[in-house]
């Protein structure tokens, strides 16, 4: 059984510090809920990924398969002089006891290579360390190792050309480092999952989950004809994961060496079968598979597109990101839940009083009073319980969440009550469990209370913390770029301008919108009509980002050449949107990444990055396709409106819940973004407003603004 539903393959990275873009972490996928190569910025964020992605599968009843490109043992003799057992399994377990690498990438790995190397002869057979650590037991150079007794290279590294040495720490090709990082965390990843786990070619691959050894340049030439990806290392994961996915794995699991072998020095998975993954991708579709390059095209002979038909197809096409990460409580106010959340304990976790009063058990009062019961020693307060059982026939002084004692289910209010310290009298009839709160009555534990997708606000945190949730798993904030074309415009509104020029009102005004919307903005600037220097930005907002707005430029003109520049060397449709203000609309993809292409007129921008971009970043970001909520209100002015257009006013309510809307509709008319709180939304047909007709009114804050 070597089919695999899905296929991970993993770039690891032994990074001190997070970083994102080449040479850090790349996980592709292949199979079920394959999506676009995810750059992970630490360890701690892979493996959360990794957990979440095993989760998935096992609820699914589905098989996984996730192959690594570190080592996952060393040559024959290292495992048994340092652990007493012959197996790369044993190797694993001592450095996960070992080995400390914290959520910033902060870690211990040269004083761990150094304990290693003093557990040989001579020295070595590690190497490799930044100039500033003292360890004399780990020498900077491999020429100054001696007397190690080891091998440099496993027998399936030598299947594979230009493998670099387990013992190497440092710079170019450190895999021994990547390896001492990874064996460790994978190591307790396997006793997370025990036996739904196992790994190649140690354990038996019939596991519904499987880890594997593989090697990224088995595809190198795929890779090198590879089109549209951010960079080498987010091509060589996505397609070595769609090859492993294309190919039938059974003979490249039978591993050409002797058991003991590959229980020792481990197997690469699909060493000397390169020729075979090739052939598994299909060579004309060696694009991300982020998004189709025709992915944004409508159908042919479509001319003016309606926007709900626009919507739509941003709906079905673009890609929501998967990846998560686990964070405090106490930050994640505004990030988009990336599982449902169940109550760790209930809410209340026991039952307890509503008031200040005094409790007793119902069943001791007769008839319907008035009352008077013995008041036991004591009290019950809030987080000062009454350990003792109240006796039979007896009342006792509780105080406002305070736990119930046991023989107490009702409490009667302190001001319906008399008392003169030794007794305590009230008038009846008395409910039972009047005044109590019982265990759960909000929330029982094990309950899920907050779905995925959910944008979290105060109130769930305030939610979470009361069910014992002190980690959330989130997904990483969407990184949205925000880039400004033009040769008119100046970007720092404290330059002097000269009378042909503008300052460049879009892009703060974007960089806000998207830090409003709980995104990360990424300012990559402004840059004048040149094609270097807009494909640089381009290529610069591809590596950082999730997403890129430009603004300026989308149209069809002869100066427009953000979308002259999208059309020749990326993947561009312009569109003709039916919608006043902002009928140019750019979507591209520019290196596997979403581009939308905004008109370059404020007003034009800021409308259609809320009725595109809300909805858009939304989906993308994991909370849904979000859409703002609309009311009908009153019009107070007048508008006669032909059909064909969607039209979109600047407005506000008055003082008397009327909608009035902007003198001019002008779209050079900034300032009438700032008088107002909402948009006026006119339907597509014709249509004729007075004072009092009703109309859609969109709150700025419907948009999340």
């Amino acid at each position: 059984m070597t089919r695999f539903d899905r296929v991970l393959v993993v770039d690891w990275s032994a990074n001190s510090t997070p970083k994102r873009g080449a040479d850090s972490i790349w996980i592709g996928s292949a199979g079920v809920g394959a999506g676009p190569p995810v750059n992970l910025a630490t360890r701690a964020d892979a493996m959360a990924h990794l957990r979440a992605a095993i989760r998935a599968t096992l609820e699914a009843g589905e098989r996984l398969l996730v192959s690594f490109d570190i080592g996952f043992g060393f040559p024959a003799g290292f495992a048994q002089r340092l652990t007493g057992h012959a197996e790369a399994l044993a190797v694993w377990d001592w450095l996960a006891a070992r080995i400390e690498d914290d959520a910033k990438n902060r870690n211990n790995r040269f004083q761990v290579a150094a304990e290693i190397n003093r557990h040989f002869p001579g020295l070595g057979p590690f190497w490799g360390r930044p100039d500033h650590l003292d360890l004399p037991d780990l020498p900077a150079k491999g020429r100054l190792r001696d007397g190690h007794g080891l091998a440099e290279l496993r027998q399936t590294e030598t299947l594979c050309a230009g493998a670099h040495p387990m013992w190497k720490l440092y710079t170019t090709g450190s895999v021994g480092s990547q390896s001492l990082l990874g064996q460790a965390h994978l190591a307790r990843l396997r006793a997370e999952f025990a036996a739904d786990l196992a790994v190649w070619p140690m354990e038996d691959a019939q596991a519904p989950v499987v880890l594997a050894e593989t090697y990224l340049t088995l595809i190198d030439r795929a890779v090198k004809a590879a089109e549209g990806y951010a960079c080498k290392d987010a091509a060589q994961v996505d397609l070595l994961a769609r090859a492993f996915h294309g190919t039938e794995l059974t003979k490249l699991m039978q591993a050409p060496a002797p058991r003991d072998t590959l229980r020792e020095e481990g197997w690469i998975l699909g060493a000397g079968h390169g020729e075979v993954l090739l052939q598994a991708l299909d060579a004309p579709a060696l694009t991300p598979p982020r998004l189709r390059n025709d992915c944004f095209a409508m159908p042919q002979g479509v001319d003016w597109i309606p926007v709900d038909a626009a919507l739509a197809r941003l709906r079905d096409t673009l890609p929501a990101l998967t990846a998560t990460e686990q964070v405090a409580t106490r930050d994640a106010g505004g990030r988009v839940l990336a599982e449902d959340l169940a109550a760790q304990r209930s809410n209340p976790p026991a039952p307890n009083s509503a008031v200040d009063g005094y409790g007793f058990a119902h069943a001791s009062l007769a008839g319907n009073g008035p009352y008077t019961l013995p008041l036991a020693a004591g009290r019950a307060a809030a987080g000062q319980p009454h350990d003792a059982p109240l006796p039979s026939g007896h009342a006792i002084r509780i105080l406002t969440g305070a736990i119930l004692p046991e023989g107490v289910d009702t409490v009667v209010l302190e001001e319906d009550c008399a008392t003169d310290g030794a007794r305590v009298a009230f008038d009846g009839p008395v409910k039972p469990r009047i005044n109590t709160r019982k265990a759960g009555e909000d929330i029982v534990a094990g309950a899920a209370f907050l779905p995925r997708g959910r944008v979290l606000t105060a109130p769930d945190l305030a939610l979470a913390s009361a069910l014992g949730a002190g980690q959330i798993r989130v997904h990483h904030r969407l990184r949205v770029g925000v880039l400004s074309t033009g040769d008119e415009l100046l970007g720092d509104p404290e330059s002097p301008a000269a009378a042909h020029q503008i300052y460049d009102a879009n892009r703060p005004m974007l960089l806000e919108i998207a830090r409003r919307w709980g995104h990360a903005p990424v300012d990559l600037g402004h840059v004048p009509d040149q094609a270097a220097r807009i494909r640089a930005q381009l290529d610069l907002g591809a590596a950082q980002c999730d997403v890129i707005l430009t603004s300026g430029g989308a149209s069809a003109g002869d100066e427009d050449h953000v979308s002259r520049l999208l059309r020749e060397e990326g993947h561009l449709s312009s569109w003709r949107i039916a919608l006043k203000p902002g009928r140019p609309l750019a979507l591209a993809l520019w290196r596997g990444v979403p581009v939308l292409g905004l008109p370059g007129n404020p007003v034009a921008a800021f409308v259609c990055t809320l009725v595109f971009g809300y909805p858009a970043l939304s989906h993308m970001a994991g909370s849904g396709w979000r859409v703002p909520l609309g009311v009908e209100l009153p019009a107070n002015f007048n508008k006669s409106k032909k059909a064909g257009r969607r039209e979109f006013l600047r407005a506000k309510r008055n003082d008397h819940g009327a909608v009035e809307v902007f003198a001019s509709e002008g779209s050079g008319r900034i300032s009438g973004l700032s008088w107002a709180d909402g948009l006026v939304e006119l339907p597509d047909g014709a249509t004729r407003i007075t004072p009092g007709t009703l109309v859609r009114y969109l709150p700025f804050s419907s948009f999340g603004l």
